[in-house]
């Protein structure tokens, strides 16, 4: 050891970070590192959400169309390949309900389920769901299973 190697132990000295504001003998005092004048330097300044400085905002300046039907209802929608799918994987056997997909993670516990028709079903389910299309309830019952609407 000699002086070109020395230092502090190890986790005693700590940097503290700029102390701003705190007067003239800082070199960070005056305006605080925030320059001169305009929003930024005022306390309390937090920049709107799509705010550009004045500027017509572009979610104003694009124009609007069409409309949201407040009566509207979502289903998640399931594919018969999905089914089968889970069928080969031995995730279920011979019946399909609300609670097993969501447990299995095709769909959320408040969705509404609707079977869709892509796909082809070879083996023999009892699937109950909110809602199926035609060519789903016939595809299931085509493979000897049976379509039940909740």
């Amino acid at each position: 050891m000699d002086l070109s190697n020395l230092k502090p132990a190890e986790g005693s000295v700590k940097n503290q970070g700029k102390r701003v504001g705190r007067g003239q003998g800082s070199g960070k005092g005056g305006t605080a590192t925030r320059g001169h004048k305009g929003a930024k330097s005022r306390s309390g300044y937090s920049k709107k959400l799509g705010f550009e400085g004045g500027q017509m905002p572009l979610q104003r300046r694009v124009p609007k169309f069409g409309f949201t039907n407040i009566n509207r209802v979502e289903y998640q929608g399931i594919n018969l390949d999905t089914l089968q799918q889970l069928v080969d994987e031995k995730k279920i056997k011979d019946a399909v309900d609300f609670e097993t997909l969501v447990s299995l993670g095709k769909a959320g516990k408040n969705d509404l389920v609707k079977i869709l028709g892509r796909g082809e079903l070879k083996s023999k389910l009892k699937v109950t769901a909110h809602k199926f299309t035609a060519t789903a309830k016939a595809a299931i019952e085509a493979a000897g299973g049976e379509a039940v609407t909740l």
